[in-house]
């Protein structure tokens, strides 16, 4: 059998291109006309990486990138971010086997859930950083997940899209697989890099 730790935003929802329009909307209404492409490689570093250099760039305060991501994420209320394409083949066949689909997430707990809920996808178990837990790169999340469910790292994949995903599977064991962005270059030594969800199939017995 083999268990899988999901990320969140980026991995199991589409949320970057919610995000990356909202920035690109804002800097266009102060008359600043920054690719999307950049603003997409900038977001999948972090979002707060991407807010600090656009902010430096355009001269247009932190508080209003942050104040716009909020708005994004009301509308996630009502319109939530779609499911990442073959999220839910995997997570069958990961249930299939025997393992357990287990989230690992930065949002905080109600948010969280209410993309879970409005999407049907079925988390067996979920740690999320407002639990009062490190965030990543720090494994502590990954390590506390495997141990509450019974978990052997050799008997589980990690799949995310930033480094710190990678880095935080890798410090427990567990064997990661890195979502790259379809024309964004990214890469973590140590983790497969795999451009669709459907690529993990393969792995889950």
């Amino acid at each position: 059998m083999t268990s899988i730790v999901w990320d969140m935003g980026g991995t199991l929802f589409d949320t970057y291109p919610s995000i990356d329009n909202a920035f690109r909307e804002l800097l266009l209404e102060h008359g600043v006309d920054v690719e999307f492409s950049e603003i997409s490689a900038l977001t999948r570093v972090s979002r707060d990486h991407a807010i600090e250099t656009l902010s430096e760039r355009s001269g247009i305060a932190v508080s209003l990138f942050e104040e716009r991501y909020e708005r994004v994420k009301q509308t996630w209320e009502v319109h939530p971010a779609p499911l990442m394409a073959g999220a839910l083949d995997v997570a069958a066949a990961c249930t299939k086997s025997g393992g357990k689909n287990l989230v690992v997430t930065h949002r905080d707990r109600e948010s969280a859930q209410q993309l879970l809920d409005t999407t049907g996808f079925i988390a067996d178990d979920m740690i999320c950083a407002s639990d009062g837990y490190p965030r990543k790169p720090d494994p502590t999340m990954i390590q506390v997940i495997l141990s509450r469910n019974d978990i052997e790292a050799r008997d589980c994949v990690a799949v995310g899209d930033r480094g710190i995903d990678m880095e935080a599977a890798l410090a427990t064991g567990v064997t990661p697989y890195f979502l790259v962005t379809a024309g964004i270059s990214t890469t973590y030594e140590g983790a497969q890099p795999i451009g669709s969800l459907f690529e993990l199939l393969p792995h889950i017995e």
